[in-house]
């Protein structure tokens, strides 16, 4: 079980860390530029699609720094026994990290765009919780668009919903009280 626990932490990083960027790279001066929204101030229905907090910014970032987290790991996997044998599951040597990276940033990051559509239609205002969908849409997005590369048990899959589900909520809690997030979760 614990093996399970950490294998399901260590693969889903990248999609997690993609996930986390938007945040701290709305506050980079040099990043600015690209405050610009996806769906570039557009409705549907009387409702904005995704809202001003989806962002082009956030997608590249996120889709950058997944890609460099994967790189990171695969560098691990070649030369430390325990990352070996953790991922044993996953031949991360011959995974192609510039697609399979960008896949993780990608899915984590429309994952939320579109539980974002789904929050307007409902009325709720951005950066207000609606939970669990607020924990585990970068979970889902990220996990179908790398599945041409990787395919986990269901159980695995299971696994990644509730640790980062946890992760995400304690994560959430620190940047509100880091002053990073208006609300805890």
């Amino acid at each position: 079980m614990l093996r399970d626990v950490l294998f399901a932490l260590w693969f889903f990083l990248p999609a997690a860390l993609a996930n986390m960027i938007p945040i701290l790279a709305a506050r980079w001066p040099g990043l600015r530029v690209w405050d610009t929204p996806i769906d570039g101030g557009r409705t549907f229905q009387g409702r904005r699609i995704f809202g001003s907090h989806k962002t082009w910014r956030g997608l590249v970032t996120g889709m950058v720094m997944a890609t460099i987290t994967l790189a990171l790991q695969q560098i691990a996997i070649v030369h430390w026994q325990w990352a070996q044998d953790l991922t044993s599951q996953v031949d991360y040597r011959h995974l192609p990290t510039l697609a399979v990276g960008m896949l993780f940033g990608f899915g984590a990051i429309a994952g939320d765009a579109i539980e974002s559509f789904f929050k307007r239609r409902r009325d709720i205002a951005p950066g207000h919780g609606w939970f669990p969908f607020d924990q585990i849409d970068y979970i889902v997005g990220a996990s179908i668009a790398t599945a041409p590369f990787i395919v986990l048990t269901m159980m695995q899959y299971i696994w990644l919903i509730i640790l980062w589900l946890v992760v995400h909520i304690v994560a959430s809690y620190i940047g509100y009280l880091l002053g990073l997030k208006e609300r805890p979760i």
